[in-house]
């Protein structure tokens, strides 16, 4: 039997919701309480398992201090070509990041900087040491 695999789009809509979340510093059991919902059901939301209706979208985006319209925010279109340099790839990957609790980690203390310059500093540490080969590759 085959898996059945979410929709681009209810996986783009979950990832903003568990980036907002996370960023707003609220547990999935927090907000799964706040929508009388258990925290698991807050997972297939965020995954994209499940999908959120127009009217919990609602709740969570008023629970969440944000419109609606941002969780739809560089979500994929049907009618893009798939495949090839689009920048959907490059959104997707960047938006997975700062759905992860490193990316939210990273994202919160880097604005916390004050300095342009040492932002900056960070900025070409991390780009330096992407460009560097892994010793046992």
């Amino acid at each position: 039997m085959l898996k059945k695999v979410p929709n681009p789009i209810d996986r783009h809509v979950g990832s903003r919701v568990r980036m907002q979340r996370m960023l707003a510093g609220v547990s999935q059991e927090k907000l799964g309480d706040a929508l009388g919902l258990t925290f698991q059901q807050v997972q297939k939301y965020e995954k994209g398992s499940n999908r959120i209706s127009a009217s919990r979208l609602q709740q969570i985006a008023k629970m969440l201090d944000v419109p609606v319209s941002f969780f739809f925010e560089g979500a994929p279109t049907g009618d893009m070509p798939t495949g090839g340099f689009s920048d959907s790839a490059a959104n997707a990957y960047v938006s997975d990041f700062m759905s992860s609790s490193e990316g939210v980690q990273l994202t919160k203390a880097f604005v916390r900087i004050k300095s342009a310059k040492a932002r900056r500093r960070i900025i070409d540490l991390v780009e330096t040491l992407a460009e560097e080969e892994p010793e046992n590759s």
